[in-house]
């Protein structure tokens, strides 16, 4: 049964509010994480507790319980000189900033001259989810996946 401190490994779709497909395992390696340690959002965390091998299962995830609520403010115009040895800024590319709280991801939404817009929403914030998929494998995670907080070896994080 799935429960904190398991390693989970399990075929997934995911799918926007429209329907279309954003992400899958399929033609991919499985999801291999370790339960309970934060790996994925809570909302689908929550949702598998107490699933076993080879259930399926379906489930709506709202923003809150997902990459959260779009937050408009966030959003951001740099001065181009932010961008220091980047030839070309285009919408649509990803940076990662160093910020006083740690690295954030950044998309560029626009530029124009000199004044570059960023976001550093998740592309997913503001959207509910539903995730469809298949539990094919439960097993203990080990002291060191424990200690760790993430699954090592096959489908998981190499040291």
């Amino acid at each position: 049964m799935i429960e904190d401190k398991k390693v989970i490994t399990l075929e997934y779709q995911v799918t926007d509010e429209k329907g279309d497909v954003i992400d899958t395992s399929e033609g991919q390696d499985p999801l291999v994480y370790l339960h309970g340690a934060q790996n994925i959002i809570p909302g689908l965390e929550n949702a598998l507790t107490g699933k076993n091998l080879n259930d399926t299962f379906e489930v709506t995830v709202e923003p809150k319980d997902a990459y959260g609520e779009y937050n408009e403010e966030m959003v951001q115009v740099v001065p181009r000189s932010a961008f220091e040895g980047v030839e070309s800024v285009e919408p649509g590319m990803a940076f990662t900033a160093q910020t006083q709280g740690g690295p954030v991801q950044l998309v560029v939404t626009g530029v124009e001259g000199d004044d570059i817009t960023v976001d550093p929403n998740h592309p997913l914030s503001g959207k509910t989810l539903g995730f469809t998929g298949k539990i094919i494998d439960i097993r203990e995670a080990t002291a060191e996946e424990i200690e760790h907080g993430h699954v090592h070896g096959a489908g998981g994080h190499q040291h």
